[in-house]
């Protein structure tokens, strides 16, 4: 298997115009961006995709194609947390990438000296539930009609792990390039 995570840049935008248009379901991921032309791609990347002190995002690339993205955010060093997502191209799924992607970033993050790691996910977004749980993020209870897209509230389940939990049971952790 040839999938490894590393930041974005400029190469990726393609990927990420084609990605962004694989599933109906990732529109909420890019914000209602229209990311069909490499122009509008390679900025979202600059801007939403980047890779700073206090955000931090991985292309999950398979055979040289970034197909989905896994990202630490919100990082704060004074209570040791940060916000965990992720989101895979439609043709990626299935294929325990966004699981093996979640468990070395939340690694690469406790090595870097955070202790809390938080996510959530819609109640209605059974697949994204697998992946928490699989990664070792447990639930820790629902927020009532936290997120809004158009006229639709959903209710979200917040998953949390820490440092020292137990590491997740699973045989695919994806590998960083440094």
């Amino acid at each position: 298997m040839s999938v490894v995570l590393r930041p974005w840049n400029s190469g990726d935008a393609s990927a990420l115009s084609e990605a962004s248009q694989s599933a109906s379901d990732l529109a909420t991921q890019f914000g209602g961006a229209d990311l069909s032309t490499r122009a509008a791609a390679e900025a979202f990347i600059d801007q939403s995709l980047r890779f700073d002190e206090h955000v931090k995002n991985w292309a999950i690339v398979e055979h040289g194609v970034a197909i989905g993205n896994v990202g630490a955010a919100a990082i704060e060093f004074r209570h040791e947390t940060a916000w965990m997502y992720y989101w895979l191209a439609a043709e990626a799924r299935g294929k325990g990438y966004a699981t093996g992607a979640l468990i070395a970033v939340s690694d690469w993050v406790f090595e870097k000296g955070l202790y809390r790691l938080e996510l959530g996910h819609r109640v209605n977004n059974p697949a994204s539930c697998r992946v928490a749980t699989a990664a070792g993020f447990l639930a820790e209870g629902i927020e009532r009609e936290k997120l809004r897209y158009g006229d639709v509230r959903y209710d979200v389940e917040t998953h949390a792990r820490l440092a020292t939990d137990p590491a997740p049971a699973t045989h695919l952790v994806l590998s960083i390039a440094e």
